[in-house]
């Protein structure tokens, strides 16, 4: 096989608006069109059903994404595919109880429930209510909010006496971060959406359950909290949206702690995470939904005032997220179909922009059999985008911020990028004071402003402007400096040269399916 080489985009819009295509195109004709969730593109291409995770758990994922990506950048979505990812969900809500429980075979009943997946089924429901208004959603939302207490307890667990043993479902297993836990942030989602308080209140008891595991010094135990990886990361992404809404500092401060310290034990400064931390995992395998959740976990620390986690997103969409976007299809070949099977049809091009579980140097992990492009991960990585995209820059009663220094424009901004030309230029086009964030790569004093009719002040990470001018050019001149990293995995050290914060050249250890010139 060739070893192919991408052109990585640094167009957010760019990224979010391909990923949106690939969630329009993976429902299987064979099913009703309930969305596929298993994905190779090697050795052999395909797409398949789940029995754990196909209605229960991708639309979740794809309808919290399209919605958002509509609200956000204004993209125009084939009402038929949200049609389809909605009632995929409420086929996951039809079983006996107000929970989302998957068939165990294409045509079977709804009868395997997984914990882990209450997350996606409020983040295919809120975004119902929010974006369409949809009663049912809303009805079937609040009812599984009633529902969960009743057969869960912090103190207990689930009932699987009455769940298994009454309503005969098959209930698997998992600690509490792998499996309700996660449903945190959806819950914070769903209030914000509605301003009903059983959903923030269901959040915080959770909230209070889920502390137990993160403590005050940032730890992390896998086996308390589960070797799987991205639980991990959406509950600590969960845990900084309910702090967020709630004003609450101490639980930030959790937040903050474990970002700091447990985060390193199963990621890298590039955003990558392992995709489960177990000892017999493969070492480069990560996992884009988990690099998401370190994004937006990064971009709320910056909103709450610690500037320097705007430097860490900056590099985990430049350096990771943005590059393991499947931009380039030509290695991948549909495979035989005489029966014609859908999920055998067009696998290369329905594949076209997914997000899956990269390493950090390509898409095919070393080590590993197969590369594969999980459709629930599509979702996940373009939910994020969304929320990146929104950061970039906004206005508020401080001013215009700029956080993020990717080419943008808003109401109020138009942003030029450094990454795509020569310099870095902002003009305001609406009165207000001008805040920029400094690179921590790059001394304040060193960058060489024109446009400005004053000095600006640097506090906190930004250079301050206190009047600038309407209408006109600001730019900001400076390098993107070059320096060089090592990232300590497992098995490898992985030397990484860094212009700015984008990738200039990276170890690949002769992988295929690389998104970076190699290091030299």
């Amino acid at each position: 096989m060739p070893r192919l080489r991408y052109v990585n985009t640094t167009d957010i819009e760019d990224a979010i608006r391909l990923g949106c295509r690939t969630m329009c195109s993976v429902f299987n004709a064979d099913d009703n069109n309930v969305p596929f969730f298993g994905s190779r593109v090697l050795p052999e291409a395909r797409l398949c059903f789940s029995p754990a995770h196909s209605e229960s758990h991708v639309p979740g994922r794809h309808l919290n994404a399209l919605l958002n990506a509509e609200d956000a950048i204004g993209i125009e979505l084939d009402e038929r595919s949200i049609d389809n990812h909605a009632n995929a969900a409420f086929l996951a809500y039809s079983g006996p109880v107000a929970l989302p429980i998957n068939r165990d075979e294409v045509g079977g009943r709804q009868v395997n429930f997984t914990p882990h997946n209450c997350r996606e089924g409020f983040h295919a429901l809120y975004p119902l209510v929010r974006f369409r208004h949809s009663v049912r959603a809303r009805e079937i939302a609040e009812a599984s909010i009633r529902t969960i207490p009743k057969y869960w307890s912090p103190v207990n667990g689930w009932d699987y006496d009455y769940l298994e043993g009454e309503l005969g479902l098959r209930v698997h297993r998992s600690t509490f971060v792998v499996g309700l836990g996660r449903s945190i942030g959806p819950l914070v989602k769903y209030y914000k959406a509605t301003g009903y308080g059983a959903a923030l209140e269901l959040a915080i008891v959770l909230k209070d359950k889920a502390l137990e595991y993160f403590n005050e010094g940032g730890d992390y135990n896998r086996e308390t909290f589960g070797g799987h990886t991205h639980s991990t990361t959406c509950v600590m992404s969960s845990l900084a949206q309910l702090a967020e809404l709630t004003r609450d500092a101490r639980l930030m401060g959790r937040v903050k702690a474990f970002y700091d310290n447990g985060l390193g034990e199963f990621s890298d400064p590039l955003g990558w995470v392992i995709e489960n931390s177990g000892d017999e995992a493969p070492a480069d395998r990560g996992e884009i939904n988990n690099s998401g959740d370190i994004l937006e976990t990064a971009l709320i620390l910056g909103r709450w005032g610690y500037s320097e986690y705007y430097d860490d997103a900056e590099r985990i969409l430049r350096c990771h997220i943005l590059p393991s976007q499947l931009r380039d299809v030509s290695f991948v070949e549909d495979p035989p179909n005489p029966g014609g099977d859908d999920g055998k049809r067009a696998v290369a091009d329905r594949h076209l922009g997914a997000f899956g579980f990269p390493a950090p140097y390509g898409h095919h992990p070393i080590g590993t059999e197969y590369v594969s492009f999980n459709m629930d991960i599509v979702g996940g990585g373009v939910g994020s985008l969304c929320e990146a995209y929104r950061e970039v820059a906004h206005t508020g009663e401080a001013g215009h911020r700029v956080n993020l220094l990717f080419d943008h424009e808003t109401p109020s901004l138009r942003i030029e990028s450094p990454y795509t030309h020569p310099v870095l230029r902002v003009r305001v086009k609406r009165t207000g004071p001008l805040w920029v964030r400094v690179p921590s790569w790059i001394e304040a004093s060193k960058i060489n402003i024109r446009g400005a009719s004053e000095a600006p002040r640097p506090t906190n990470g930004y250079l301050y402007i206190a009047r600038p001018p309407l209408n006109r050019p600001i730019t900001f001149e400076f390098p993107l400096v070059e320096r060089e990293i090592v990232l300590r995995h497992r098995t490898r050290k992985i030397r990484v040269r860094l212009r700015g914060d984008e990738v200039a050249a990276m170890d690949n250890f002769g992988a295929d399916l690389t998104f970076f010139d190699p290091f030299e």
